[in-house]
């Protein structure tokens, strides 16, 4: 069988660790040949040296909610590549504050790197597809808290909420260019971003009684349903907010 993804060129950022490498990981054992980035640089070269031995991937360190570095990274993928046909909108950040004593730094930086990003990059990804007339896709990162609300994570929630109506937009201006564009909202995944962001292991423990699956997520259920939405097997699918959550949502 052919895998999903052969003949397939993809940016994907937010790739030095957790899901964004999963979905790297799953791109790659898919055929497709990839450019990875991050804003740590020894974390997506280490990713990338990891990720070698699994097919052709280039690693590029930089700020995604930099437009400066968006050009850069769009040119350097079809440099490396010869064509671009996928970007994966994957990088992001949670910050965990209550309301009230949420700082206006803390929310400019989560709405520039979750929100922004995929709005610079997108735009740039979009007009190469369109110069190369082959159609395309591109799915972002959203989240559950984009549907529903989550106590002490407004700049999140926010942002993910505006991931979700950029998409649909995104899909509804590109698909007369064969550019199909959908993002995953997963729930509850365990990676190392919510304590980065400061939740505790009793927090995320607690958490298993909102899922009637009663498990967290993984990162390769998560890359995985990228790859769908990035192969010919979706060729359908746009302006969708696709989620992943083990049931959390379907239940008030």
């Amino acid at each position: 069988m052919t895998p999903r993804l052969q003949g397939k060129q993809a940016i994907i950022t937010g790739a030095g660790r957790g899901i964004g490498k999963a979905i790297a990981r799953k791109f790659l054992s898919e055929g497709a040949r990839i450019v990875i980035c991050d804003i740590v640089h020894e974390r997506v070269a280490t990713a990338a040296r990891e990720l070698d031995e699994m097919g052709e991937v280039a690693a590029l360190a930089g700020d995604v909610s930099q437009p400066a570095f968006c050009d850069e990274l769009v040119q350097y993928a079809v440099d490396k590549l010869g064509s671009l046909n996928v970007l994966v909108n994957n990088a992001g950040i949670a910050l965990f504050a209550p309301f009230l004593e949420q700082s206006e730094a803390d929310w400019d930086r989560t709405m520039a790197v979750n929100l922004k990003s995929m709005f610079l990059l997108g735009q740039r990804a979009a007009r190469v597809m369109i110069a190369q007339g082959l159609g395309g896709a591109i799915v972002n990162m959203a989240s559950t808290n984009g549907l529903m609300g989550e106590r002490d994570l407004a700049a999140y929630n926010a942002s993910k909420g505006g991931v979700v109506l950029l998409t649909k937009t995104m899909a509804i201006e590109l698909a007369p260019y064969d550019i199909r564009v959908n993002c995953v909202a997963p729930g509850s995944i365990r990676t190392d971003l919510a304590s980065d962001g400061g939740v505790g292991e009793t927090f995320i423990q607690d958490y298993l009684r909102k899922i009637p699956m009663r498990r967290h997520g993984t990162v390769d259920e998560v890359a995985n349903l990228f790859a769908y939405l990035a192969s010919d097997e979706a060729s359908y699918i746009t302006g969708d907010a696709v989620v992943i959550d083990g049931g959390q949502i379907a239940e008030e």
